[in-house]
């Protein structure tokens, strides 16, 4: 985990020279909640530890190289799609493609390894829903690698056996990164970095609902809190009449900016929300599976409960 670490922060730093030598630069704007120019591009670095965590993985453990390597092959189209359109602007529809298709391979994967097929729907379906949630997410300083940090800690949590060095690895890779995004961002993760942590994010919670017999909901509770803020953002502009396919600043994390909370407050405050919501999962992890389905619903509508008072209340 270590080398997944150093090999994180080294091709992070590497990255900011990078984007100041390509001009790779997000400047401030209406929809966007920093006010200084800051270099983009550096969730590169998180694509690279993990994808060295991918082959290394395949090397040590020969019985899973093929599912490793299909799972890397997602995640290259994913971070390669976004690579390009943080270097030139791509419309909305060849990224979805691109999306779908890892979202598939992610879903094959889990269908030749359990046999399921509505087990391997939903893990695409989530595959491509949290590629998006996370770049919809992407907004402050650290607030979605710390997010990511935290399902790869939940998932070590509830894996079992081996199968825990993915959140491990999942969360090492971040914390390489972070140091440079927070709590002063010198480079953003850009679109390369926020739909490779969907994606991974994808993967772990994929593997939790593959190997064990938990409450499948129980899984969802570690990305709880984007779920909420993105799907209910996006249904309230929906039943708006809104654009709701352009960039906007209407997610709850961005009203607390508006508000002049700062990044640092919002994000650690998501991130004690999510590790309430990680304890509950693991607690809930270890009783009778009636239990974790009644653990995993609370949680879940006590999060929309919680997004919509905050919405309604706290941000007027």
């Amino acid at each position: 985990m270590l080398l997944v670490l150093i090999t994180a922060a080294a091709v992070t730093w590497l990255a900011i020279r990078y984007a100041h030598w390509r001009r790779l630069i997000d400047q401030p704007g209406e929809r966007r909640s920093h006010n200084v120019s800051t270099p983009r591009g550096g969730g590169i670095g998180i694509v690279v530890s993990q994808l060295l965590a991918c082959v290394l993985g395949a090397l040590l453990l020969p019985e899973y190289s093929a599912a490793l390597l299909v799972f890397a092959l997602g995640l290259l189209l994913v971070a390669g799609i976004g690579w390009w359109d943080d270097h030139r602007s791509l419309p909305a529809l060849p990224r979805l493609c691109v999306h779908l298709l890892a979202g598939l391979l992610l879903g094959g994967i889990v269908w030749f390894g359990t046999g399921s097929l509505l087990k391997a729907v939903f893990c695409f379906g989530l595959a491509v829903s949290l590629v998006n949630i996370w770049n919809f997410m992407d907004g402050i300083n650290g607030l979605a690698t710390t997010q990511a940090i935290l399902v790869g800690l939940g998932a070590a949590l509830l894996l079992p056996g081996s199968y825990a060095l993915a959140g491990w690895a999942l969360a090492a890779g971040c914390a390489g990164f972070l140091p440079f995004n927070f709590p002063r961002a010198r480079i953003f993760m850009g679109d390369v970095g926020s739909g490779a942590l969907g994606y991974l994010v994808a993967g772990v919670l994929a593997l939790g609902l593959s190997v064990t017999d938990t409450a499948p909901v129980l899984w969802l509770m570690l990305p709880a809190v984007f779920l909420a803020d993105a799907g209910f953002t996006l249904l309230s502009r929906m039943l708006k009449g809104e654009a709701w396919m352009q960039p906007h600043t209407q997610h709850l994390y961005q009203g607390f900016v508006k508000r002049e909370y700062s990044h640092t407050a919002v994000t650690l405050g998501y991130a004690l929300f999510t590790l309430v919501g990680l304890t509950l999962a693991a607690q809930f992890s270890r009783l009778p599976l009636g239990w974790g389905w009644a653990g995993g619903v609370t949680w879940l509508a006590a999060t929309a409960a919680a997004w919509g008072f905050l919405r309604a209340t706290a941000l007027k």
